[in-house]
């Protein structure tokens, strides 16, 4: 196994981790669920895109992001615009009095398409508004707070702020995002009818591997000299700054990979379930997958990825069986991990883990495994020259 592939796996506890992930996602529940309750779980995995990429940026940087409902709503329109653009073909709203524009815009008394609109007529060109606009987003954001040294919860507390800001924008230009309502009625991605189960199915294999994709970048990244500075960072940021290394511009870059995977998480979420609101983007939402990523394990990024099933599995259930009741039940489940389980399902895995056999001796013989899933958590590094 060469270097690059050991720390995409995070060695051989980490690769067995992945694996067991892979084949819960990828054959147990596809074979065990039918289209609707599969069609939830991959709703709930495009949400566990979120949780990975605070498991970067909280769990391991140290910095409390309030509002990466952002960046999952960002990705979630770019995609929306297209599929929507591509559903108001001038044959389809012929009816409209202005036909060939989205059926909002109509009703707003619009008529001609937006400037702004337009680059999303390409599907090339919205994939890479998925992946460049919510990064140069979360760059201006992480540049004008971090190069201030502005963090903690003054950080939490402005992003927070962004979210709640962007949310009411986006409801009040109702002519061109289509308001409270969001962007709705998207039918074909290329002329292929993504509403059929066969396409559901195919989407969900999708966003499962688009998933463990970002788990392995995200597992490379940590397991660099970056993260461990990044840790070091996390602990004792003064210390790195007295070594001759510009912490904001770490904080920058890791906000700036949260903002892009959180993005892609959106992105899936539109083609999934078919429409996207601005009520992914406000507080409620992005205070949500902060509780994901920390009932998984803040540290862990597959802790992050069960967290999130697990979460909204049972906001599915309580919902269902107990309709009155659900938001108690909830309340309930979150406060006994805090109280009893504070590091969440990763640490509930270490510490009865070691009472397996198997799982003790791959624990020994794999050292370098047991990190966020694969990452040193050094209290020294000679490499990173920083004591942390």
């Amino acid at each position: 196994m060469n270097e690059t592939l050991s720390k995409m796996l995070g060695g051989k506890q980490g690769a067995i981790g992945l694996g067991i992930l892979a084949a819960l996602i990828l054959v147990l529940l596809p074979l065990g669920l039918d289209p609707f309750r599969l069609g939830l779980v991959g709703k709930y995995l495009t949400y566990a895109f979120v949780a990975v990429s605070l498991v970067l940026l909280w769990g391991n940087g140290g910095i409390l992001s309030l509002g990466q409902g952002i960046f999952f709503g960002l990705g979630g329109y770019a995609m929306a615009m297209f599929l929507k653009l591509e559903a108001s073909d001038p044959v389809s709203t012929a009816i409209q009095s202005t036909p060939g524009i989205p059926d909002f815009m109509d009703w707003n008394q619009l008529t001609a398409l937006p400037w702004f609109w337009e680059p999303f007529k390409s599907l090339p060109l919205t994939i890479l508004a998925i992946l460049v606009i919510p990064t140069l987003f979360a760059f201006l954001i992480g540049y004008a707070m971090f190069k201030r040294r502005v963090g903690g919860v003054y950080f939490a507390i402005i992003t927070q702020a962004i979210a709640l800001i962007l949310s009411i924008l986006i409801i009040g230009q109702q002519g061109y995002t289509g308001g409270v309502n969001g962007i709705t009625d998207l039918k074909t991605l290329l002329g292929w009818d993504i509403r059929t189960d066969s396409a559901k199915y195919v989407l969900y294999y999708v966003n499962a591997a688009l998933l463990i994709g970002c788990i392995l970048l995200s597992r490379y990244v940590l397991s660099s000299k970056f993260g461990m500075l990044l840790l070091a960072m996390r602990d004792k940021e003064e210390r790195v700054r007295f070594s001759g290394y510009d912490v904001s511009n770490f904080k920058i870059f890791i906000f700036c990979l949260s903002a892009m995977i959180s993005a892609i998480g959106g992105a899936m979420f539109t083609l999934q379930v078919g429409f996207m609101s601005p009520t992914f983007i406000g507080i409620v939402p992005s205070i949500e997958m902060v509780i994901f990523a920390a009932v998984g394990g803040r540290m862990s990024l597959i802790g992050a990825v069960y967290g999130t099933l697990l979460v909204n599995a049972g906001k599915t259930m309580f919902s269902e069986t107990y309709p009155e009741m659900w938001l108690f039940l909830m309340g309930g489940l979150f406060i006994a991990v805090v109280m009893f389980f504070p590091n969440g399902l990763a640490g509930i895995y270490d510490k009865y883990a070691k009472k397996v056999p198997f799982l003790r001796k791959l624990s020994e013989e794999s050292p370098k495994a047991k990190k966020a899933d694969a990452v040193p958590t050094p209290v020294e590094t000679k490499e990173a020259g920083v004591k942390a």
